[in-house]
């Protein structure tokens, strides 16, 4: 099933917005994280929506909808983000996005800020949304990934200055869930690799009560004898 306009499938479910460029499209894997993603929703009985202005993936990857554009930077995300959220008002984020100003080498120090800014949009306009922030997976090439290293840096400071202001923005630590052998291309995941993303991006949003709704059983961490706080 290729790219294109989304038929905005919706099962009612808890409205998730996949965001970023290629990685969240499945570039060389179709559906990309978004498959094992889906799949380790269904098996925790998470009625989940995804949405998006695109549309790609496999038959079992049970709904196609996404935000993932291949090769852009954190800018052009950013210069659509208010729309895309107006649009289809996700109740959780997921982001994933800088490789591409990494690999363009686009004002590269500056990356940060520009982040920082997408999230103030982001939060601006979905303020009850709950938004998982993934620092960016390795990049073959040596100075490409010390680029991305030193981006990476700066995102838990920038998450937990929004915190501090009372935003709904989470850190995602994906950086060290993958390594190169993971890349099928030394930029996009392989198949396996791309089930690590899903398998970090479920424990974050696992850890983070009403962003996924309820599964169809608590989790063992929930206790009802357990002394109120």
């Amino acid at each position: 099933m290729g790219a294109g306009a989304a038929s905005a499938e919706s099962n009612g479910g808890v409205r998730v917005m996949p965001l970023g460029d290629s990685i969240t499209e499945g570039t060389q894997v179709p559906g990309g994280y978004r498959i094992g993603l889906w799949q380790r929703l269904a098996a925790g009985r998470y009625t989940v929506d995804f949405v998006g202005s695109q549309y790609n993936g496999p038959g079992n990857l049970g709904d196609h909808d996404h935000e993932g554009h291949p090769g852009w930077r954190i800018d052009q995300i950013d210069a659509n983000i208010t729309g895309w959220l107006r649009s289809y008002t996700p109740r959780t984020v997921l982001l994933h996005i800088g490789t591409n100003d990494v690999l363009q080498n686009y004002n590269v120090s500056s990356a940060p800020q520009r982040l920082s800014t997408l999230i103030d949009h982001i939060t601006s306009a979905a303020p009850n949304a709950d938004v998982f922030v993934a620092t960016i997976i390795p990049l073959s090439n040596s100075g490409q990934e010390s680029a991305a290293r030193t981006f990476n840096a700066a995102l838990p400071g920038i998450v937990q200055s929004k915190v501090n202001n009372g935003k709904h923005v989470h850190l995602v630590d994906m950086h060290s869930k993958l390594t190169t052998g993971d890349l099928i291309d030394g930029i996009h995941p392989t198949a396996g690799g791309y089930d690590k993303m899903a398998a970090a991006w479920y424990a974050a949003l696992q850890s983070v009560p009403g962003s996924l709704g309820q599964g169809s059983s608590p989790s063992p961490s929930v206790s009802p004898s357990s002394s109120p706080s």
